[in-house]
């Protein structure tokens, strides 16, 4: 059984990667199941209870536009990024490689007090 607080904690961090996956996924234009299956086949376990609303907010944002497809038997809505999208994907995944980096910093000066 998972810890209660390592839950907690492992959902935050997930649910902000998700964010910076689905912006940096839909500079291409993706149906929500399309989005869904890239995102898992990365490692990215993401609910479609929890998606669809992401997406929404996303679009609320200004971060995402939207549209029906209508030229197949059954409507699918697409999404893509907007320009103000891109730079905040472009930002998160910065922010996130910057901080992956100072996490290693951490831990290699840690190990290193260690080995005293």
């Amino acid at each position: 059984m998972e810890d209660p607080a390592l839950a907690a904690h492992l959902h935050e961090l997930r649910r902000g990667s998700v964010v910076s996956a689905c912006l940096t996924v839909l500079t291409t234009p993706a149906y929500g199941y399309a989005l869904s299956h890239r995102l898992e086949e990365a490692g990215f376990e993401v609910e479609q209870n929890t998606l669809y609303p992401l997406l929404r907010r996303l679009e609320a944002q200004g971060l995402l536009v939207s549209a029906w497809n209508n030229d197949e038997p059954r409507p699918r809505k697409f999404y893509r990024t907007t320009p103000a999208g891109d730079r905040v994907a472009t930002a998160l995944r910065d922010d996130l490689d910057r901080m992956r980096s100072a996490l290693a910093g951490l831990r290699e000066r840690n190990d290193d007090d260690l080995d005293g």
